[in-house]
């Protein structure tokens, strides 16, 4: 069975003039090959220098299809993506007609106009793959069109974070993969040895901006009065507040460890290395993170948003952080709380086995029996 991908995830070429793309995609596509025979993926090629996160296909059935950079802040930005429809409709009619079915993955700039035009259009069977947070407040217009045809105006299966009350019977509750086999046997070896009782290594993945509340982890941790409990600090991740971070860093009496953007690898053995994963996000899906983060014993300490309390369950598989606790300043005492914990252990082991629902392996099957509708 033949798969197109139609999508928004970044590609370069690398030194070497190969095609690399966003890790967490291009590792969720080459497991797909799985599940199906040959996959073709539209998607854009940047420019420039391809980051550390990037990864390469490693099989020839997975064809990349560029298209141009679309998307932006301001007005002309927006028009260029109505100016660009017609090239990308074109494209992606072509690839349609060799494949046997389809995913879109929204929510995205061009889905303003492919997400009705897939659903009017395109006879072929397929479905939409919503990334995103589906209950979103104050979402951007575009992402508010997207969701509504999603939901309301057309049938076809569409994936989405979490479970919500009066979900439609075609949006599917789906876990984001991001873990195989080998990381789940390393994942349980490693907890198995990991010690939680002397001091812990502290780990923040993602872009250093206070969307994702680095400022006030950074913050919170000077104000900390047991930083004794704290070994080291790792970040993982780079943004415009790299110099806040190195800034309140220096004076912090453990060490801090700037990485900037990694490989998965890499971050794979941060983790291993780090015994809670603390992200006072004030807005998020599900991050593949929170999952790689607990295959690996870092206990999740993450915002009780969106979905994430669906499965961090506070005290039992992580810890969850208030919104309202974090806007009043609270973080240093729920931190405080959380490292004198002397159940992080157990916490870690309950957060393995929750991380399970994040396998390739699981996610393929779903794909085939729920979506598919083809026998196991």
């Amino acid at each position: 069975m033949k798969l197109a991908i139609i999508s928004h995830t970044e590609h370069f070429h690398d030194a070497q003039g190969c095609i690399v793309g966003w890790g967490p995609t291009v590792r969720e596509l080459n497991h797909l090959l799985g599940v199906f025979d040959e996959i073709w993926h539209v998607a854009v090629l940047h420019k420039g220098e391809a980051p550390a996160s990037a990864l390469p296909y490693t099989s020839d059935r997975i064809h990349f299809i560029p298209i141009k950079p679309f998307g932006g802040s301001q007005l002309k930005d927006k028009l260029d993506i109505l100016r660009q429809a017609p090239q990308v409709v074109r494209t992606i009619r072509h690839v349609l007609q060799g494949v046997d079915c389809w995913q879109f993955r929204a929510p995205t700039g061009i889905g303003v106009f492919l997400v009705p035009w897939l659903s009017l259009m395109v006879s072929k069977p397929g479905w939409f793959k919503y990334a995103g947070n589906w209950m979103q407040e104050n979402r951007p217009p575009g992402y508010l069109i997207q969701r509504l045809w999603l939901s309301r105006m057309q049938s076809r299966p569409v994936t989405i974070n979490g479970r919500w009350p009066n979900q439609p019977a075609h949006c599917l509750s789906f876990a984001n993969p991001c873990l195989d086999g080998s990381e789940r046997n390393i994942g349980k070896a490693t907890i198995k040895l990991k010690e939680y009782g002397g001091p812990l290594h502290l780990c923040f993945v993602g872009r250093l901006e206070s969307a994702k509340g680095i400022d006030l982890l950074m913050d919170a941790l000077a104000a900390l009065p047991a930083k004794s409990r704290i070994a080291c600090l790792h970040l993982v991740g780079d943004g415009p507040l790299r110099a806040y971070c190195e800034m309140k860093a220096s004076a912090l009496p453990f060490e801090v460890k700037l990485y900037g953007f990694q490989s998965r690898h890499a971050v794979g053995h941060i983790m291993e290395a780090c015994h809670l994963l603390i992200l006072p996000s004030k807005a998020e899906g599900f991050p593949k993170v929170i999952a790689e983060g607990a295959n690996y014993g870092c206990v999740p300490v993450v915002s009780d948003i969106s979905g994430i309390a669906q499965y961090v369950h506070h005290g039992i598989t992580g810890f969850l952080l208030s919104p309202d606790r974090l806007k009043q300043g609270a973080l240093v005492e729920d931190l405080q709380v959380i490292l004198s914990s002397p159940d992080l252990k157990s916490i870690a082991e309950s957060a393995y086995h929750m991380a399970a629902d994040f396998t390739f392996e699981r996610y393929g099957q779903r794909i085939w029996e729920e979506i598919l509708r083809l026998p196991a």
